[in-house]
Order: structure tokens, then sequence, then C-alpha cells
């Protein structure tokens, strides 16, 4: 492995992904890698990651997402794109329209490879529902990078993405040291995303056992497509059935619905927001003390690295195979001073579906 990966002194801050299109120095930046890299119970570790400074041709890479519908793929879209122009790179993205839409995804990525993509970045509408379609690729000598959502697939070529598990158990970490055993219990409305998807499980999971033992009584788990209509119902239907829940938490798209609700009901301060990820209407929503906390992982990052990690396996160069930004929460005490765009797109960015 390249000793750029092991530089001994970390960056102390996140690196500032600003501006110019694609002209920005977002590395060095602090990150995790996973040793054995896909394994379940695999050791973290941190690292410096240093990207690429330019591919050596215009390489084609397909990129998947499962939707458009959130800022947080919007997010994920905006470091995938800015990271193609960086590199000097073709991309191209399509999107399947919703957790439901398997079938489309597949369709997609399938269409992607046959007009000739080099590489193929998915983010995965289902933990095990693209296995197969992965193994025919990979058959290809097409490398497939799994970001943000995660695949059980064994031939995939490179992860770029950080544990749901951690997200989820960091919110509930969260909660726990606010509600600890022997205080008087509060009840949870627990909304992790739509079922059967891989980050929604590992972050249903993390948020579980982060609680247990603490005061906190989490209600079933409310699944759900990331629609805001759909969230949005959720809640108005648990609310409706536990007039006794203090904490809502959940998706962002969760929070974020759920803000205008709690102001329309007046219920600030007897029933608090929390997300297990970060958007910008989830960044606002701490600055503007309508939700309470969420972790940043740094999706823009996420989508950048995915496309190096595309680069340097097309150009059979050292790379690290399964590696994902470091995690931290935000909330009042620390909002102010994380700048927007360390964590997020820049205000005001349109969707990018094409770089040539």
């Amino acid at each position: 492995m390249s000793p750029k990966f092991m530089r001994a002194l970390f960056a102390t801050a996140l690196v500032c992904i600003a501006g110019a299109a694609g002209a920005a120095q977002w590395f060095p930046y602090s990150a995790s890698k996973v040793d054995p890299p896909f394994a379940a119970d695999g050791k973290a570790s941190d690292v410096s990651y240093v990207a690429l400074e330019k591919a050596s041709k215009p390489w084609e890479i397909c990129v998947s997402f499962p939707h458009m519908k959130d800022a947080y793929w919007l997010g994920v879209d905006y470091g995938v794109a800015e990271e193609a122009k960086r590199l000097g790179v073709k991309m191209h993205l399509v999107e399947a329209g919703g957790y439901t839409e398997l079938n489309k995804q597949i369709s997609q990525i399938e269409d992607c490879v046959a007009h000739g993509a080099n590489a193929v970045v998915v983010g995965a509408i289902s933990y095990d529902g693209l296995n197969n379609l992965v193994g025919e690729i990979a058959k290809k000598k097409i490398p497939v990078i799994d970001t943000i959502n995660g695949m059980s697939s064994p031939d995939i070529s490179a992860k770029s993405l950080v544990s749901f598990y951690t997200m989820g158990a960091e919110t509930g970490t969260y909660l726990a040291k606010k509600h600890p055993a022997g205080s008087p219990e509060v009840v949870v409305g627990w909304f992790p995303g739509p079922a059967g998807a891989g980050w929604v499980e590992a972050a249903h999971k993390g948020f579980m056992d982060a609680v247990k033992g603490s005061a906190v009584k989490v209600l079933d788990p409310k699944y759900g497509d990331t629609g805001k209509e759909v969230q949005l119902k959720l809640v108005e239907d648990a609310l409706q059935a536990n007039p006794n829940i203090r904490y809502i938490a959940g998706t962002a798209v969760t929070a974020e619905a759920a803000q205008g609700l709690i102001r329309e009901r007046g219920l600030q301060g007897k029933i608090d927001l929390l997300a297990f990820y970060m958007t910008p209407g989830v960044y606002q929503g701490i600055k503007r003390g309508f939700i309470l906390a969420a972790p940043a992982d740094s999706m823009v990052i996420q989508g950048r690295i995915a496309i190096d990690q595309a680069v340097r396996i097309l150009e059979g160069k050292d790379h690290i195979k399964h590696v994902g930004p470091k995690i931290f929460v935000v909330d009042s005490s620390n909002v102010t001073s994380v700048p927007q765009t360390d964590i997020l797109p820049p205000d005001g960015y349109k969707a990018v579906f094409n770089v040539d």
C-alpha cells in the first residue's frame, strides 16, 4: 500500500470542500479504514485519505443511486460530480426513483455497462439484491464500488462508506447519556428508513445497542421510504398512537419532515428531534434549534473517495479497499464552528447527472 495513506499526522480538522467546481483541494481527509476489508467484524483504524491528482485518461464511470428525492443524495452527487471533474473523468449518474425500485436499479446499471462504463459506483437499494448483477459485472473485469448504503456481494472491488451501525450508535449514545439508567423513562419514536436496506438495518442495530441499559424506551421501529410524505405520515401515526413520545429519532428526512408538524402542534420543547445522518435541512434545523443533534458522515467525501477508488483500480494503483470519513456528532454546542461545506454540498447546488 502506498505510504501516502499512512501519513503520521492526520488533518486536525476536516478539510473544507468548497467553491470552484472541481478545483478545491479536499484532501488529505481524516478517515477510517477497515481491515480486513468488507469483514463484518473488521477493525477500523485512522488514516489520512489522499486522492490522485489526475486520472491518466478520461475513464467512463457509471454512478447509480436509489433516488434523488432528498438532500442527502444531492450531497453524494456533489461529491461524485466534483471529483470526476477534478480527476478529468466522465461520469454518468442514474437514479432509480426510490427504495422500492430494485429492478429498475438493476436495469439501469445493466444499461450503463452495456454502453461501455469502465467502472460502476453503486449506492445500493438492497443489501443483497444486487449480488447476482455485481457478480456478472465483476466477470467482465469492471470494478464495482460500493458507496453509502452497503452491499453483501463478495465481488465488489472497494467500499467507500461509513458504518451506519456507528451512525445509529452515535445517535443512541447521545440519548443514553442524557437519560442514563435510574433517571425517568423517556419514550422514543424510531424511524430508521426503508425496510431491508443494509444501511437501515445497520443503523437500527447500532441505535438499539447504544440505548440498552439506559432510561430510553424505544417503540417498535416504523419503516418506510425516505420521501417526506411517507415519513411525515409515519410520524403523525406514531404521535396519535403514542402521545407520550418525548423524542422522534430516525432518518434525516424524518427529522426534516417532523419540524413543521412539531411547531404546528405547539410541541417544541416537549418533543425533540434527532437524525442519524446529516443533510442541509438537518444542519439548518440544528442551527435554528428545531433539531437536537445528528452525526455527520461527510457524504460528499464518500462520493469523492468512491470516484477516486474507481480510477485507482482502473489504473492499477494502490487503493484502500474499505474506507470512509470519520464520524462526529453535530449539535448546538458545535454547529456554528463546523463549516457547512465541510460536510454538505454548497447552498443552492443543483443535481449533476453527467460530467463529460
